[in-house]
């Protein structure tokens, strides 16, 4: 029952963190499904689930989508796919922990710091093929996006909606890529089921909420997020290894 609890609970937030935000179910799910499932088991929920929103969302604020953006990231992506599932067919549970709590918390000192960046063509190149590498991996394209609208000062409404549009694409690649080449099982489906009137409820509560979310509550609420589940992930981590 408390195994249940806390995974309507993760499921819920993230779903309306990812409503609100853009950004927020892959970077607050995945390190919390990874105490409850094994690491193939719980980046796949994340992505099934991640897809789910996306194409549930896309279609209200497809106006806001830049789509020269898009073909960028897309492009870019393709070409990273193929490394990030070499990393997740190698790597060990440990390893992939401390990784994933690394990253988040390089991301936060970024933001803080107030990393300014030019946002060019062959950037926007690069920023896709790490997001498609990170997702395949480790099931979380948000960082990288984050870091680079945050640093070009993209407004939060073409931020969430560009970042919607790429999730629907390299989220179903990497889906149909991790089952081709590592398989799935009946627990990631089930689980993934029993999550979407979850999923829903949190996208509800999410869309309420963006439309009160200024720009500055937005930057201090991504700090918290990303410091918070790093920091948490990387004392798991640290005590397993």
């Amino acid at each position: 029952m408390g195994i249940t609890f806390f995974f309507i609970c993760i499921i819920l937030v993230a779903s309306i963190l990812q409503a609100s935000t853009g950004f927020g179910f892959s970077i607050m799910a995945t390190p919390f499904l990874l105490m409850l499932f094994l690491p193939q088991e719980a980046i796949q929920i994340n992505i099934i689930l991640s897809l789910i929103i996306s194409i549930s969302l896309i279609w209200k604020i497809r106006m806001d989508v830049d789509f020269v953006l898009l073909k960028r990231f897309i492009f870019g992506s393709i070409v990273g796919v193929p490394f990030g599932i070499l990393i997740f067919i190698s790597v060990n549970i440990n390893t992939f922990k401390l990784a994933v709590s690394i990253l988040l918390l390089l991301l936060t000192l970024l933001l803080i710091c107030n990393v300014k960046v030019r946002s060019t063509q062959s950037r926007d190149f690069i920023v896709g093929g790490l997001s498609g590498l990170l997702t395949t991996s480790i099931g979380m394209p948000g960082p990288p996006l984050l870091l680079y609208f945050t640093g070009t000062n993209t407004e939060k409404e073409k931020l969430r909606a560009t970042t919607l549009a790429f999730y629907l694409f390299i989220y179903f690649i990497s889906l149909v890529t991790q089952i081709l080449f590592t398989g799935t099982n009946k627990t990631i489906w089930e689980s993934s089921f029993y999550a979407i009137p979850i999923v829903f409820l949190g996208l509800f509560i999410g869309q309420i909420i963006f439309k009160w979310l200024n720009q500055q509550i937005f930057k201090i609420f991504t700090y918290i997020l990303l410091s918070c589940t790093g920091g948490y992930l990387l004392i798991e981590s640290l005590n397993l290894l």
